[in-house]
Parts: C-alpha cells; structure tokens; sequence
C-alpha cells in the first residue's frame, strides 16, 4: 500500500482541511528554501550428498577377453564428480517472495518476473541508486516526448537530487538511470494536497543519447477504464530489492477512488502501477485516499479520468 509510514508503523488517515492548509504551508516553505522531502517508507516483513562408488571387476582369463562390460573408472583426481548433487535451494529470502509464475492466482503477491511489463516499472531513488535508498515506485509511460514516468504525487514536492531506475533488481541498473527533472501535477493537489489527484507525471533526462522510452517502451495511460478491471500492481516495497506483482479485480471505492485487494504491498510501494491486463494500460498508481491505504493488504488509487489525461497533455 501507501505508503508514507509514521514511525510507529501507522499510515497516516485521510487528511483534513486543516492538516491539508498545515501540509500546503510547510511544502511551500520547503520548496521556498530550494529543498525537498523524500518521505523514506516502513516495511514489514514476513516475517544429501551421494557418490557413485566404481566396484573392480574379476580379473579376465589370460587368453580371453572378458565378456562383461567395464567397470566404470574411478574418477580422475581434479576432476568434477559429475554425479554429486548440488546443495539442495535454501529458497527465497523473506523480503523476496517467490517470482510469480504466469497463471498466479487472483489476489496472490509474489516477486515480479523479469519480463517487458515489469522493466517498465522502477524505483525512485535519493542519492546513489544503492540498496536501501529507493523509497516511491514509478512507471514509464507512452508519450510524445517519450520521456515521462507516473508516480504518486505525495512521494515527493521537487525533482531536485531524485532519479528513476527502471526494472531495478538487487542493487543492478540494467536499463540505467535516468535523472528527474520536472514535476507534473494536477492543480487540486498543489492547492489542498486533493487524495482524489494523488497523482504525477515526472519528466526525465536523456540518458546515454536516449530517451527513456527507447530504453525500454512505455504503458499508455488509460481513463475512464471499468472499475471491475482486472488490473496487475506492482511496486517496490522499501524494504526489498526486487519488484512484487499481484492481479486481482478492482473494484470502486468512492465517487473518485478505485481498490484492489492484494496482500503485502507494504511502504515503498507507493506510486507503482494498476495495469490494466486487458488493454495494458496504466489505470492507477497506488496513492490517493490514505495515501494508498492504512493497511498493506488494500491498495487505492486516485481515478484516472479527464484531469489525468490533461495532465498527460500539459507534460508533453
């Protein structure tokens, strides 16, 4: 879920007018002074050998040879002893569930599989792109200038010292790093923190010579979709180095908000994509009421209608 974690582990409720005025004040202080907050989030989490043995033959009669096949020779010293099994798999760390085979059950998370869908999903770092500092998810998407990505607009107020690394998996850049450089967001959320447009559109840099779509394509963004789609979320929980990915039917929250029940999607998670399985397109980012939610089992998203998209529009 959501996911800018108190310390004690609590996601904060839904804010109110005067929390809202409060939040408004103190990120035009902080963007005033030329600095930035990166909300870093809590997680929780889940908490024999054999050798073949040659056995000597009878000896063969001095004139005849022996009927009987060979014994097997005794292995060469320095050579591998092909028939030894290997150490049995100590299996998947805690923080890193098993990789999600195709036909995972509705409503089941496990690590995401290394293929196009999920190279396009990445985690937003502070600082160097080292284990432990990633702290929001991210997703590229299609656009003209094919250099934008979609976040939650409350992971973060300005671009400054942020960068973007698509497909991030165990302290590896595969597909490099890419550096934020504008932020995009729609104007109730700049007014009054608006949970209904928890959402942003970040601009990156070239890399390399190339934009960041040539890299590794985009998901186009998708409105007005059904709200009982079947959606796939990932996100980057903060405290793993892998991607987690669950597929579950959404369902309609409020007049402005869309659900999805999927377990274990914890802080850090924030920003990452609903991806529509039939269309693939990116219908939310976990955001929005709670700020994704107050439990890491219920994740939420702003609804992607008109503002989104001309928010898309505005951002090139």
């Amino acid at each position: 879920m959501g996911r800018h974690s108190r310390p004690d582990g609590r996601r904060p409720l839904r804010p109110t007018a005067l929390t809202s005025v409060l939040a408004a004040g103190i990120v035009g202080l902080t963007a005033a002074a030329g600095l930035f907050t990166v909300h870093l989030e809590g997680t929780k989490r889940p908490s024999s050998d054999s050798v073949a043995l040659a056995v000597p033959a009878a000896p063969a009669a001095p004139t005849v040879p022996a009927a009987d096949p060979s014994p097997s020779p005794s292995p060469t010293p320095g050579a591998p002893e092909v028939v030894r099994q290997s150490a049995p798999d100590p299996g998947p760390t805690p923080q890193d569930p098993p990789t999600a085979p195709p036909d995972t059950p509705l409503g089941v998370t496990a690590t995401a599989p290394d293929d196009t869908e999920s190279r396009r999903v990445g985690a937003l770092f502070s600082g160097a792109v080292a284990p432990g500092n990633h702290f929001c998810t991210a997703s590229v998407i299609d656009s003209p200038g094919r250099n934008l990505i979609l976040t939650a607009a409350h992971c973060l107020s300005a671009a400054a010292g942020t960068t973007f690394v698509p497909g991030y998996r165990d302290g590896r850049a595969p597909y490099g790093s890419w550096q934020v450089t504008r932020i995009y967001t729609a104007d109730g959320w700049r007014a009054d923190g608006d949970p209904d447009e928890d959402f942003a559109i970040l601009a990156v840099a070239p890399s390399g010579g190339r934009q960041i779509e040539d890299a590794v394509g985009g998901n186009p963004l998708g409105t007005d979709a059904s709200w009982t789609a079947t959606a796939r979320l990932y996100g980057y929980p903060a405290g793993a180095e892998l991607p987690i990915r669950c597929t579950n039917t959404t369902s309609r929250q409020d007049t402005y908000q869309r659900r999805i029940d999927c377990p274990a999607f914890p802080g850090g998670t924030s920003g990452g994509p609903f991806v529509d399985t039939a269309t693939g397109a990116v219908i939310g980012v976990i955001g929005g009421y709670q700020q994704g939610g107050d439990t890491d089992d219920t994740s939420y998203s702003a609804a992607f209608d008109h503002t989104v998209a001309d928010l898309l529009a505005r951002a090139g």
